[in-house]
């Protein structure tokens, strides 16, 4: 069963970074990231990026920004942080775009690849959104987040409460 790994990059030293990529036998590295070129980003600068693990390590490098959030949402949701507004945006988002063709494309072309973003655990991030989107509909795939040793002794972040009705 093929295995879409996500992976996130702040707080993670470069030389983890890989190490989480190659001990997952990853492939390709797939950037999600609306905004991508940042100095901020340091090391995970898309260019720099590209070049470190195609020259250095032989993983492939995509930019995908169909993935990504549109600028309106992204720029909402950095202003309000209501991930429970976000969340189905985002659904909305991507059924309105060729994701589904995207995500067979992307597994024709690479054996494990894993969907890159800034956020260091997946639990509010739109790459664990996503890739439970393509598992769920593409059916037969796997997921798996790749975190830090540091990330993965974090509990995760705690939901608002959120009222239901009875």
């Amino acid at each position: 069963m093929p295995t879409l790994y996500t992976i996130g990059f702040t707080q993670l030293p470069l030389a983890e970074f890989v190490g989480l990529l190659r001990g997952a036998g990853a492939d390709a590295v797939v950037d999600i990231r609306l905004r991508n070129t940042s100095q901020l980003a340091g090391w995970a600068k898309r260019d720099d990026l590209a070049f470190l693990l195609r020259e250095g390590f032989g993983i492939a490098y995509e930019h995908i920004p169909l993935f990504a959030p549109s600028d309106e949402l992204l720029d909402r949701y950095r202003a309000d942080r209501d991930w429970d507004a976000y969340v189905p945006a985002y659904h909305a988002l991507l059924a309105q775009r060729p994701i589904l063709a995207l995500g067979r494309d992307l597994f024709a072309r690479y054996h494990a690849p894993c969907l890159l973003c800034s956020e260091p655990t997946p639990d509010r991030c739109h790459r664990r959104l996503l890739a439970e989107y393509l598992a769920e509909q593409l059916g037969g795939i796997v997921v798996s987040h790749l975190l830090s040793e540091r990330a993965a002794k974090q509990p995760a972040r705690k939901k608002k409460n959120v009222k239901h009705k009875t």
